[in-house]
This record gives C-alpha cells, structure tokens and sequence, in this order.
C-alpha cells in the first residue's frame, strides 16, 4: 500500500516545474518538515505541461522530456516520491518509469483511454473530480481505472462549476467519494481558484485557502493537495491560488493538527 492510512497524506509543490531553482529548494523544504512529522506523507508534485490554461499565449512549463527528468532528480535528492499530471494514453506509461502518482486532470476525468492507460501502469492513481461532475459520477472513473488494477487509486475534490468565473467546494463531496476510495483528497489551491477570472488567465482567493482545506479534513478527507512557490507573484501560472513556501509549514501542520483530533475521535 502505498499511502499509509496512519499518515496524512499531503501533495504538494509548485503548479508548474519551472525549473530547479524552483522546483529542488521547495522539495528540500517539504523533505525537511516530514522528517521533523513523521505522521505526514508528502509527495511532491509539479506539472510538465500546463495544456488547459485560458490563454493560447500562457506559459505552459517545460514539457515532458525536460519536465520528467526534473521530476527524477527532485526525487533523487530529496527522497520524496512525485506526481505529475498526464494528458494523453500514450504519456501513462513513461511517465511512470519515475512517477509514483500519476494524476488525472479534473477536465479529462471521463476520458476512458486516458485512465485505462494510467491504471494499466505500476503506479498510483489520482484522478481530479470534473468541476462538472457530481461526486457520485466519479463511481465511473474509479471503474475505469480500478479496472485495471493498479496499485492505489485516489480521488480529489477541486471545487464544481458555479456561474461564470467561480467555483465552490461542496464538503458532501468528500463523504460520498469516500464510499468509492479509502483515499480522497482536498485541493485547497484549485478549491480556490477564479476560473478564467483574471483576464485570460485564472485567478483566485489565497485568503480562503486555510477554509477550504479545514473544511476538506473536517469532512473526511485524508490527504491535503495544496500547491506551493516560493514567489506566488511571480509563478508562471496560478500565481493567485498557490500557498507561500514559507507560509506553507503553519498551514498544512494545522491540518496535520485537525486530521490527527478526527482520527482520535
């Protein structure tokens, strides 16, 4: 089992892999604080390619090539496992030759090829719930993949469709989703986020962060996706919905805090 029911599990690290002087000091941080918590189990994430931003003209990070090779060294200097997102069947399956998680993203939750492809592979499963989805509807992904037998398969709630530009995080989710997975995940960065909101790219409510990821717990979540740079303002992409790196200890420990009381209970 690769996610220890006995650990809380956090995914975190910058949206896009910008580079290692990003990507290396952010892991070497989140290294740090789960050798001084031994209940928590980071994985450290970050995304080679940012193919659903708003704008044709937004950066979408280095690719897959340049980006999984980053992804192994992060790994091997660390010691942390990764996760990155894939797009398309054909990525699955190299991208797990150094990706512990793969992730699906929310807007590809129902492609069929693309989560056989994932689940035909060694590695974890984490599949986005579809900002247009109700959480009963995510019954189908899990099928799709669990059909294939991978190792883990894990949920995420990100938020659902709420008007135009917004989104809003139905705790509900949590508990439903919990009767399909043993392990389902908060996303406190995406839960915040203004979808195309910020004039050809998305913006969001940092402050509200805290909320949504206690929320998340409280409900029954057993993992923490929270995203974190150590320059937000400056990050290529969702620079409004990414926690400051050194802001970033004082709030997953909180939720570290809040999961330990629920699981005592």
């Amino acid at each position: 089992m690769f996610h220890d029911p006995e650990r809380f599990l956090v995914i975190a690290g910058p949206c896009s892999l910008e580079g290692p002087d990003t990507c290396l000091p952010v892991a070497a941080a989140l290294a740090r604080l789960q050798e001084q918590h031994t209940d928590l189990q980071i994985v450290f994430k970050g995304s080679f390619d940012k193919a659903n931003r708003t704008s044709p003209a937004s950066n979408r990070g280095p690719g897959q090539e340049e980006g999984i090779a980053l992804l192994e060294r992060v790994k091997a200097e660390s010691g942390l496992p990764v996760l990155t997102d894939i797009h398309l069947p054909d990525q699955a399956e190299p991208v797990a030759q150094v990706c512990d998680v793969l992730q699906i993203p929310a807007f590809l939750c129902r492609q069929t090829d693309l989560l056989v492809a994932a689940g035909a592979t060694d590695s974890v499963v984490n599949v986005k719930k579809g900002q247009f989805l109700a959480p009963s509807d995510m019954q189908f992904a899990m099928d799709k993949v669990s059909h294939q037998q991978p190792s883990e398969t894990w949920l995420t709630e990100r938020g659902t469709t709420f008007g135009y530009g917004n989104l809003v995080v139905d705790t509900r989710s949590i508990a439903i989703m919990r009767q399909m997975a043993s392990t389902v995940i908060i996303d406190a960065s995406h839960g915040v986020q203004l979808p195309g909101a910020g004039g050809g790219e998305s913006s969001g409510q940092r402050e509200h962060m805290h909320t949504i990821a206690k929320a998340g717990i409280a409900a029954g979540a057993n993992g923490l996706f929270l995203e974190t740079h150590p320059d937000p303002a400056n990050a290529i992409s969702d620079k409004d919905s990414q926690c400051e790196l050194r802001e970033f200890p004082k709030l997953a420990l909180s939720c570290l805090r809040l999961w330990r009381f629920l699981k005592e209970d």
